[in-house]
């Protein structure tokens, strides 16, 4: 028995079919691109990754079905609104990195109401104000797990499962039911939105699909991602480290704390089964690969991204040169969106391999910021790192983590383990795994251990310098 995943971003669709012995079997990809009609605007086509996800899942499954079961994974935070007759989207997606919504958080925040822009709340509002100002067309919500479970079930599932619904902006603080407080403050209809359900356990049938599968699991990429590289015990963590970079630590039945913590990170459902939550917290990158991409596209240092880990070994060190990547501003723990990505300490000697060192040393110094504030708010000792993404493939990177953390890395074999835990997930609903089996499935690649301390308080003073350039910003908060 399989499973068949349909990871969904905004920029890219997957499918694969993940087997009984966790392996990932005729994976096939489409681009869905994104567009940007304006500085900080992130809009897609839902029709078009509607259309994308029944093509490639039909195709995977011609390939290597049948499956047991269908699972979704997706970029949270992205919204869609449609029309609950037609099945039609009524305007463009709103991706989570899109941030028309800026000012209507900050006029919120004087009510009382903390709801960052990244989060779906005021993006559904927004989406509302265009087409359905009065309140009156019969509409349905959902963020993209949602929206494709529409899709694949034809109408008959309207779902968000927890994971997601905890990062929305419009639920109550243990994720059991929508907050009518901040409805009623949005204008938001409960009646347009979702209901939430466990991340594992079967919604309905995938009715679009080839022999109609059940849909068995519905999770965020990044809580997947936490299950696909084995985390799933008390003090498991990874980082996916992508185009941003985001920690999960499983924290347990219950979190240490309701909202954003003392050292900037915050809870979320890691997984809801039979209605009972396991939590963690997590931390935010708001750039890191995006800085490998401006090395190679805007400044034209490299020609690929896979290029900076030989040039950076150029060089034993930067030359005290220091980066801080904030192109974004700062996650946690500053969380400062006024903050600007800084370089500091260049000479005439700086050559292309010092600067190409200093930025991954300075994604390397983000990523152990997350690390030191996760295990303050969490009160628990992380000894080893497991990461993922793009960057996991980065040799001097994961060097330069391993060092910055004084921490074992552990690297991936699967370099986005995202569709391999949306697949366990589903496959807990088929009796395939018990959590045992999905702990031992952790097999890294390779392990990376510390070679020399990287300075940390210099790191400290370089960040300081990058802090509050913007002020108008520094005030906004954020959670993804």
């Amino acid at each position: 028995m399989s499973v068949l995943v349909v990871d969904a971003g905004t920029s890219s669709v997957r499918a694969a079919i993940v087997r009984a012995d966790a392996t990932i079997d005729h994976e096939r990809s489409r681009p869905s691109l994104p567009a940007s009609p304006g500085p900080g605007l992130v809009e897609f086509d839902p029709a078009e990754m509607a259309h994308i996800v029944v093509e490639l899942a039909n195709g995977v499954l011609a390939a290597g079905g049948p499956v047991g079961a269908v699972a979704i994974t997706n970029q949270r935070g992205s919204v869609v609104v449609w029309d609950r007759t037609s099945g039609e989207p009524v305007g463009p997606g709103l991706g989570w990195q899109d941030l028309r919504t800026v000012g209507r958080c900050l006029e919120l925040t004087a009510d009382g109401f903390t709801i960052a822009p990244n989060q779906s709340a005021t993006k559904v509002e927004h989406l509302l104000d265009l087409v359905d100002a009065e309140r009156t067309r019969d509409l349905c919500a959902a963020t993209v797990d949602g929206w494709l479970a529409w899709t694949l079930s034809r109408g008959g599932v309207h779902a968000i499962d927890a994971t997601n619904a905890s990062i929305t902006g419009l639920v109550r603080h243990d994720v059991s039911n929508w907050d009518d407080a901040v409805l009623e403050a949005l204008r938001i209809p409960r009646s347009m939105l979702p209901a939430i359900v466990d991340t594992s356990g079967d919604v309905g049938v995938a009715s679009a699909l080839e022999g109609a599968p059940p849909i068995c699991a519905l999770v965020g990429d990044q809580q997947a991602s936490l299950v696909g590289q084995g985390g799933v015990r008390t003090g498991d963590t990874k980082i996916t480290f992508g185009t941003g970079g985001m920690l999960d630590v499983v924290v347990g039945a219950r979190p240490p704390v309701d909202a954003q913590a003392a050292a900037g990170t915050y809870p979320l459902v890691a997984s809801r089964r039979g209605g009972v939550d396991t939590w963690a917290l997590e931390g935010v990158m708001l750039a890191a690969g995006t800085n490998v991409e401006w090395l190679r596209d805007e400044l034209g240092i490299v020609s690929s991204a896979e290029e900076t880990s030989e040039l950076a070994a150029e060089c034993d060190e930067t030359g005290d040169v220091w980066f801080v990547p904030a192109p974004l501003g700062l996650g946690t723990p500053y969380w400062d969106y006024g903050a600007r990505g800084t370089l500091l300490g260049v000479t005439r000697g700086t050559g292309r391999p010092e600067l190409v060192r200093a930025v991954l040393e300075g994604v390397a110094h983000r990523g152990t910021d997350l690390v030191e504030a996760a295990e303050a708010d969490a009160g628990l000792r992380i000894e080893r790192l497991r990461v993922d993404g793009g960057m996991s493939a980065n040799e001097t990177f994961v060097q330069a983590l391993a060092d910055a953390s004084g921490r074992i890395v552990e690297v991936s074999p699967q370099r986005e383990a995202t569709g391999l835990g949306a697949g366990f997930l589903a496959g807990l609903t088929l009796g395939l795994w018990s959590d045992d089996d999905l702990a031992a499935t952790w097999r890294p690649r390779v392990r990376v251990e510390p070679r020399r301390r990287l300075d940390r308080d210099r790191w400290r003073e370089a960040v300081s310098r990058a802090e509050r350039w913007l002020p108008d910003l520094s005030a906004i908060s954020f959670q993804s």
